[in-house]
């Protein structure tokens, strides 16, 4: 009953601003050359029934509230945006998370030693056969991710950071080395990889060590004043890679969190959450091998999924409401950097955001003008500093971003759609303000027609564009 009063609330307010609304839909346009530019005022006015409209927002019928957006910290990101100026380095930073302007990025992640935009390889603890962490420590982070960080923080205190490891010390795994794919890149041989199964040493002394060593990840960060929100215990498990990776079966999973990191987590009193993340599988039985298993359960707070999971996501959220949906990493790209790449984006997104995720991730936030990783490969980010010339370039996966996050805030709750809907998403925000954010992916400009309770409005999208339209 409390439920649907809530609901009957929430309609009835958000109607009667409607109804008593000053008649004015501002609105944000970008296109490819002119990024980021107010439009003209639109106007709303009263509908009926013999007005045509392209699609209706069902400002009545809510869904899942929005939880936040970011991307991750990594070194080669600090590196490229150590090469400005003082001064332009903080407006960089500026832009991702100052909570009034920019992309306003409130939850991000950051690895647990190297991951694939690291310098090179690295681990929190390298010393073999050191089960009781000795010799852990966090010297490293402390040079590079920690100040790149803290500059986050500078303008978003209340921040969230979660943390995911792409590899555990190469003493706990089978092959003995950080990859499980030879390449040239790294110095892995052909009879060393681990195509499949477990490439985590499963033994009772190493799970118990490496619980240990992510429980004292978590502390030393709380000692450098940075609280990690959560942990995703493994990037990728189902990643054959040449760079900085682990694989583990679904059973070594479950048993790891309900026998290990689970209880050590409660026995040391880590305030940050575990979650199973981030799985880049498809096959759902994966999921319900781990997330079926009440001890399991009892531990984990949400799913974290990357791009292949799209067919699977949502019946997770149905089966298991009580655990929270993150998708953890946006497609990367390959370093193009182009108009047709934050289309995709947004494709992605809204896929995500309607099998019911409440966060998403990007991946690279700043690069160099090359986008290569430390293993060879090239993705995009949202900005691009050439390291000569000292060119900040703000891509379009940036704005795409930016017409989403400056406006659907955390708390926002996303709204149904019906109509031609393929390209558009809309929201409430906190403070009742409608948002619909709809992409124009032709070569022509077109009219959009929108209905919203007793009100419609029409406006005219350019050709290749992206647009925000706030009521």
């Amino acid at each position: 009953m409390k439920n649907k009063t809530t609901v009957l609330k929430f309609a009835v307010i958000i109607l009667t601003a409607l109804n008593g609304f000053s008649q004015n839909v501002n609105w944000i346009s970008s296109t490819e050359k002119q990024p980021w530019k107010t439009k003209e005022v639109i106007k709303l006015n009263e509908f009926s029934a013999s007005t045509p409209v392209h699609i209706e927002i069902l400002i009545d019928k809510k869904q899942q509230t929005i939880d936040g957006w970011g991307g991750c910290f990594n070194e080669l990101g600090w590196q490229a945006l150590n090469t400005l100026p003082i001064k332009e380095r903080n407006k960089v930073i500026k832009e991702f998370f100052d909570p009034k302007e920019g992309l306003k990025y409130n939850l991000c992640r950051m690895p647990i030693g190297a991951n694939d935009y690291s310098f090179n390889w690295y681990s929190l603890n390298e010393t073999e056969g050191d089960f009781d962490m000795k010799n852990f420590n966090i010297e490293r982070d402390k040079t590079i991710l920690i100040p790149y960080i803290k500059a986050a923080l500078k303008y978003r205190p209340d921040l969230k950071i979660w943390a995911s490891p792409w590899s555990p010390p190469t003493w706990m795994k089978t092959n003995k080395h950080y990859a499980n794919k030879p390449n040239t890149f790294n110095d892995l041989t052909e009879e060393n990889a681990v195509k499949t199964g477990d490439q985590f040493i499963q033994k009772k002394e190493y799970l118990s060590a490496y619980a240990l060593y992510l429980s004292k990840f978590v502390q030393a960060y709380q000692k450098e004043g940075i609280n990690v929100f959560a942990v995703h215990f493994q990037n990728e498990p189902y990643t054959y890679n040449q760079w900085p990776n682990s694989s583990w079966t679904a059973p070594a999973m479950r048993d790891f969190v309900s026998g290990y990191l689970g209880p050590k987590f409660t026995k040391d009193k880590i305030p940050a959450q575990i979650w199973f993340s981030i799985i880049n599988s498809r096959d759902l039985e994966v999921f319900e091998t781990v997330l079926s298993n009440p001890n399991v359960r009892k531990y984990i707070s949400g799913v974290g999924v990357q791009y292949e999971e799209l067919d699977v996501v949502d019946i997770i959220g149905k089966k298991y409401p009580e655990l929270n949906l993150m998708q953890t990493e946006t497609p990367c790209g390959d370093g193009n950097f182009s108009w047709n790449d934050a289309e995709s984006t947004f494709g992605t997104i809204k896929s995500y955001l309607d099998k019911g995720v409440k966060s998403y991730m990007y991946w690279n936030m700043i690069l160099d003008s090359t986008g290569e990783s430390s293993w060879g490969s090239k993705q995009n980010a949202q900005v691009v500093i050439n390291k000569m010339t000292k060119k900040v370039t703000y891509t379009p996966e940036f704005y795409i971003f930016k017409h989403l996050s400056y406006f659907v805030t955390p708390g926002a709750t996303k709204l149904e759609i019906k109509g031609l809907t393929d390209d558009s998403l809309a929201f409430v925000t906190p403070e009742g303000k409608i948002v619909l954010v709809t992409v124009n992916s032709s070569y022509k400009a077109k009219n959009l027609k929108v209905k919203m309770g007793s009100k419609h409005f029409e406006v005219h999208l350019p050709a290749y564009s992206f647009n925000t339209v706030t009521l």
